[in-house]
């Protein structure tokens, strides 16, 4: 069984979805690994990890919509705010998605459906370097 680690940095551009899909796959490229598994683990607390639709940008609106409404930025419901209103439910909204994926690996390729894509979901107003660590097991 053979490992392969790389890290990866991603800016993104405040509140938003980045899609690191080809960015994932380019690792799974350079691993050499066949048959295998994909971990990626997002190092931060205000940033999600998340695999979702990548065919109609509605859905990515409507989860920010949701989110939105369910973890209000109103300034008063928190007591964090050492780095502004937005990061305590950046923290929130963390702890409600995840900051890990697992993906199976065949033929050297990710196996994710047709209309699925990874994706660091930015919880902050503010762009910010995110770390992600790409780690590859198998032969």
């Amino acid at each position: 069984m053979t490992h392969y680690q790389k890290r990866l940095t991603i800016q993104t551009i405040g509140k938003s979805f980045s899609n690191i899909t080809s960015k994932v796959q380019s690792v799974v490229n350079d691993s050499a690994i066949d048959t295998g598994l994909c971990t990626i683990f997002l190092r931060h607390t205000s940033a999600s990890l998340l695999i979702q639709e990548n065919a109609d940008p509605d859905v990515l609106k409507d989860l920010a919509n949701f989110f939105a409404q369910l973890v209000p930025e109103d300034g008063k419901s928190y007591i964090h705010d050492a780095e502004g209103t937005d990061d305590m439910p950046a923290h929130i909204r963390t702890a409600l998605t995840k900051t890990s994926e697992q993906i199976p690996i065949c033929r050297g390729k990710l196996l994710l459906g047709t209309w699925q894509g990874i994706y660091i979901w930015e919880h902050r107003e503010d762009s910010h370097y995110r770390e992600i660590v790409v780690h590859i097991t198998g032969s």
